[in-house]
């Protein structure tokens, strides 16, 4: 038992690492004073710290360090080429069931451009090793986590946003996870887009 306990103690003390794309300041206090706004109406069990606001490209889970350190060395000249992104925010969804979603997120409108980032992202990090999720890519901002209302959710009550607020997206952060702070992800490392163009 004691063994387990240790093995276990082992395994959280280890960070997780993803990256993403960096959303400006003016987008993470846009869906600030959204959820500040809404969030009443849409009992989930954990709402995400604006600073955290961000696009998944690859989930790496826990790293080895000399495959987190190939990241960091091969990641710039992978992106060197990629001109900045220019995303515009669209609507309020959810993942999971129906009734009872474990994801609360916003997206971005279609973006080949960003589709290209994060093939590339994904693909440089699957070749230095990582195994990585297979379901397609569907960029979102994550706002919240588990549904606990008394009653089951209901889609019809989403809206879109009154303002399709546009922004530029020129950075792709490798990101640390720390569980005990707030807010938990620390910016690991970073990457700027259109840096050999």
């Amino acid at each position: 038992m004691v063994v387990r306990f240790l093995k276990e103690w082992k395994t959280l003390s280890k960070h997780h690492y993803f990256l993403a794309a960096k959303l400006p300041k003016e987008v993470k206090e846009f869906l600030k004073e959204w959820v500040e706004a809404n969030k009443i109406d849409f009992p989930f069990a954990r709402w995400v710290h604006h600073e955290d606001f961000h696009i998944t490209l690859a989930f790496l889970g826990f790293a080895e360090e000399n495959m987190k350190q190939e990241v960091i060395e091969t990641m710039a000249q992978v992106l060197i080429n990629e001109n900045p992104l220019t995303l515009t925010l669209n609507k309020i969804g959810t993942f999971g069931p129906h009734k009872k979603p474990r994801i609360f997120w916003a997206d971005v409108e279609q973006s080949e451009e960003l589709n290209e980032v994060q093939k590339k992202v994904y693909r440089q990090c699957t070749n230095i090793g990582f195994q990585l999720d297979k379901k397609p890519f569907r960029p979102h901002i994550t706002l919240a986590r588990k549904w606990q209302g008394e009653e089951d959710f209901d889609i019809a009550t989403l809206t879109n946003f009154d303002e399709r607020l546009s922004f530029t997206i020129d950075e792709v952060i490798l990101y640390e996870t720390h569980l005990d702070r707030t807010p938990k992800y620390y910016e690991y490392a970073r990457f700027s887009l259109g840096e050999g163009l």
